[in-house]
């Protein structure tokens, strides 16, 4: 029985060293695979997507009571997760310029002559007897799909961060577990 144990515990440390090394080689993986990706579709910061840049258009657009970004990709490669978010940030941004500040849920559906816009169908523009939207969500329909696709990048190269980390972990549990049962067996020699 003091065998089974002892070999327990020394395979217990291999399988926990195994897990860790593929663990931390599906983190690389992962991150490998944002990276890549993210750069194949050759976005790039605009010159505006720095803080000091994008608060002065803000301004002049009259875009108040909004977190502006305080990171950087004016005109850097968005090649990693961070600079994805950071990026999805600055679109936020651009996307409240063009609809005077204002978000989907607070613009009006339809599009109106005095392009105000209404929420009643009745006294929308109207083209081939259907009243026509209001353009300006669609800014915000393009911006969502958009920056979520960037933010998942982001949460993607967490992931595989935290992979990464846990790896190490188990890596680390693994060699801790045979040191102990090398020096248990090392004691009842």
């Amino acid at each position: 029985m003091k065998r089974i144990l002892e070999l327990g515990g020394l395979i217990a440390g291999v399988v926990l060293i195994v897990f860790g090394v593929a663990v931390i080689a599906l983190g690389v993986q992962g991150r490998g695979t944002v990276s890549d990706k993210l750069k194949a579709e050759q976005i790039v910061g605009t010159p505006d997507m720095s803080p000091s840049a994008i608060k002065g258009e803000a301004d002049a657009a009259g875009v108040t009571g909004v977190k502006l970004p305080t990171c950087t990709v004016a005109n850097l490669a968005v090649t990693n997760g961070t600079r994805a978010k950071c990026f999805a940030d600055y679109m936020r941004i651009h996307a409240l310029e063009a609809t005077g500040g204002k978000t989907y849920a607070q613009m009006p559906h339809y599009a109106t002559a005095d392009g105000k816009g209404t929420n009643d169908a009745k006294a929308a523009l109207m083209s081939n007897g259907r009243p026509v939207d209001n353009a300006a969500r669609n800014v915000w329909v393009t911006e969502t799909a958009l920056a979520t696709a960037l933010d998942v990048s982001f949460m993607a190269s967490q992931l595989a961060l935290f992979s990464i980390v846990v790896g190490i972990a188990l890596l680390l549990t693994g060699i801790g577990f045979i040191i102990l049962d090398n020096a248990a067996l090392r004691r009842k020699v």
